[in-house]
């Protein structure tokens, strides 16, 4: 996949670069036009997205204005990078799906933590099937439902892959909001019953009313320790500055923590089955 933060992270090493052999303080460049001096680590360490104004600045203080153009482009470029994310949406489930299913085969330890879905790859087709057509229907991309369910349905055989291992924490909110009618949810829990005694899976799950360490504010996936993948509502993000995934890794420890396993997580999963039937 395409990763912005690579490239930002490699121009913050150029201008950084640029400022020591032009034998200036951070500080100094900063309070040359008046900025704070954390905006110079920021930009040096590709914590933040430069202007083409602060290129600009930038060459000038450091006497290399013929590095602005190259800058710039570079910037440029990261923002089309950003803008095939955005359109990477509009191309279909199929597309996306293939994507995933890349990147899955180049890793070998995965944690997922998710608040309100049940992951993909231990999704029913009925359930994907639900979940993908509200996607197609939300960002009015080309209607390939079939396909797009048939590869996360594939997707899936990367649970029986003996070198790999999977970490599953999700909420039991998950198991409880209405995201599928009750004959589609009983079928996805009783799946949940069964991928839980697979040998290389961990699934977790966070009972209600569990004191939570941090707001879930959005699921994610770790993988190995090279990557975070994001789903927010506009574009697919993927992190891999380590600072990121630290952070990230954090999280999911945290949620892990608090997690029933075993006997107990399936007790949960019966239960919300038990409510459904009701």
């Amino acid at each position: 996949m395409r990763d912005i933060a690579r490239a930002r992270q490699q121009m913050g090493a150029r201008l950084k670069e640029l400022r020591l052999d032009a034998k200036l303080t951070g500080r100094q460049l900063a309070a040359r036009y008046g900025w704070q001096a954390s905006k110079v680590s920021k930009l040096e360490n590709g914590r933040q997205t430069p202007s083409e104004d602060d290129i600009r600045a930038w060459c000038d203080a450091v006497d290399r204005p013929d590095e602005a153009p190259n800058l710039i482009a570079t910037l440029r470029a990261m923002e089309t990078l950003y803008a095939e994310w955005r359109r990477q949406l509009r191309l279909g489930t199929k597309t996306r799906q293939q994507s995933w299913a890349e990147m899955e085969a180049e890793t070998t330890s995965f944690r997922v933590f998710e608040s309100v879905l049940i992951p993909g790859l231990l999704q029913t087709s009925e359930y994907a099937r639900l979940r993908l057509s509200q996607v197609i229907a939300f960002h009015g991309i080309p209607d390939d439902l079939e396909e797009g369910v048939a590869i996360r349905m594939r997707r899936q055989e990367v649970l029986y892959n003996p070198s790999k291992t999977f970490h599953f924490v999700i909420l039991e909110s998950a198991l409880r909001l209405g995201m599928a009618s009750p004959d589609v949810m009983l079928g996805q829990l009783d799946r949940l019953i069964a991928i839980a005694m697979m040998p290389r899976v961990r699934l977790g799950v966070v009972p209600m009313g569990a004191p939570l360490p941090f707001a879930p504010q959005h699921g994610f996936w770790i993988f190995g320790d090279r990557a975070v993948h994001v789903e927010t509502v506009a574009a697919e993000l993927t992190l891999t500055l380590p600072e990121e995934i630290e952070q990230y890794a954090r999280l999911f420890n945290w949620f892990a923590k608090i997690a029933h396993y075993g006997p107990h997580a399936r007790q949960i999963i019966t239960q919300a089955m038990e409510a459904l039937s009701e």
